[in-house]
């Protein structure tokens, strides 16, 4: 049945908290300030293996603008071809809200000689894989929420590993997506009774259906984290005591992600 507007919007709200809160963390109290540089530095770290350096470059290529404009029209006809207007309307105002916003909140907030806050590239991952949830058939929304997380998700390690950005400008880039995917939300719902309704039950999916995807995604993670762990013991364990604040801030971002993509499956569950 999804959320009530009110409830949408105060998640959206508590977005906007959640992002002052980053922002001042992250530019005003030194220790915050010292662990997103040390995050960053370990990060960096990586760009030593040409395989993940290349893997990076490549994923950030993606959500450069000229690939990007064809990326986003994929949900927005989706939309269209399922006949959902509405929803293509909020797939649009999810893409062009958030990207618009961080590129505002840019000017605004950020300062000479620092990286950009928040970072476009994983706004554009973000918002692009919750606009998708919209937009799919209500039987695919699980999946495409696990996959598009997962897409930005990596997105936002990439532009880090690259030295593009700090963790708290992908952090504040997931949050700008999230604050207006639910807003979104909250404007479809408040509009539904000016809109038929699909017929009580169709298409609907079930907790079980919803929390499956993000779900599977999180035990494949695990279980390749093992498979290597197992292989390569003492060098994962080496490399995690060396790189704590590397786990800390990958699993971090990861954690923001799958939570954002599945607070919109549970908000638009028909």
């Amino acid at each position: 049945m999804g959320i009530r507007p009110k409830t949408a919007a105060l998640g959206a709200a508590a977005c906007v908290a959640m992002l002052v809160l980053i922002w001042f963390a992250a530019f005003h109290v030194g220790f915050a300030e010292r662990a997103d540089r040390t995050i960053y530095l370990q990060f960096i770290d990586l760009q030593t293996h040409d395989r993940v350096n290349w893997v990076a470059a490549h994923i950030v290529a993606l959500f450069n603008p000229n690939p990007y404009v064809y990326l986003a029209l994929v949900p927005l006809a989706v939309s269209l071809i399922r006949r959902r207007p509405w929803s293509a309307v909020a797939v649009a105002a999810i893409i062009l809200g958030a990207n618009v916003t961080t590129e505002l909140l840019k000017h605004i907030v950020s300062t000479p000689g620092a990286l950009s806050w928040p970072s476009g590239h994983s706004t554009a991952a973000m918002s692009l894989a919750l606009a998708s949830v919209l937009a799919a058939p209500p039987r695919l929304r699980p999946a495409t929420a696990a996959l598009g997380a997962l897409l930005a998700i990596v997105a936002g390690w990439s532009v880090i590993a690259r030295g593009m950005h700090y963790p708290s400008d992908v952090v504040g880039a997931f949050l700008i997506s999230g604050m207006w995917a639910l807003l979104a939300v909250a404007a479809l719902r408040a509009t539904q009774r000016w809109r038929p309704l699909p017929r009580a039950g169709a298409g609907q999916t079930s907790m079980r259906e919803t929390l499956g995807a993000p779900g599977a995604i999180l035990a494949t993670a695990l279980l390749l984290t093992g498979i290597v762990m197992v292989s390569r013991l003492h060098q994962a364990f080496s490399y995690a005591r060396l790189h704590e604040a590397f786990v800390i801030g990958a699993t971090g971002i990861a954690a923001l992600g799958l939570a954002l993509s599945t607070v919109l499956v549970l908000s638009v569950r028909r």
